[in-house]
């Protein structure tokens, strides 16, 4: 495992945005997700969808929340002022050592952070 998907990524998926899943079907065996992707992802689903997209979301190793993790993303949330949810995807890629795959630009400039990958943009139309 060395990806952590953010939860646009997902939220892609789900919205049948071909670059997304083409992106995890490439991605696949290597992505894992956080407690915080799999609840941003599930609060847009109702039942039973939200049954199914649970289901999709058990497929990828899900990062639990720790002390560590939490006081990680305490001091990111200070140094950079990152909203909490994304202090906490940057906590769990600096503790595990992976890769953030999101399309969040405005917050995650991959030019001036190395843990960030941008797989795909959308089209502005």
């Amino acid at each position: 495992m060395r990806l952590l998907l953010d939860s646009v990524i997902l939220i892609d998926h789900f919205n049948n945005i071909p670059a997304a899943t083409e992106y995890l079907l490439q991605s696949q065996g290597e992505s894992a997700i956080s407690v915080i992707t799999r609840a941003e992802v599930l609060v847009g689903f109702e039942p039973p969808d939200a049954e199914i997209a649970a289901q999709f979301l058990d497929q990828f190793t899900t990062l639990e929340m720790t002390v560590a993790v939490a006081d990680l993303a305490a001091l990111l949330r200070r140094q950079e002022g990152w909203r909490l949810p994304d202090a906490i995807q940057a906590a769990f890629c600096q503790i595990y050592q992976l890769t953030l795959v999101t399309r969040n630009f405005r917050d995650f400039p991959p030019d001036r952070y190395d843990f960030v990958l941008i797989p795909y943009a959308l089209e502005s139309g």
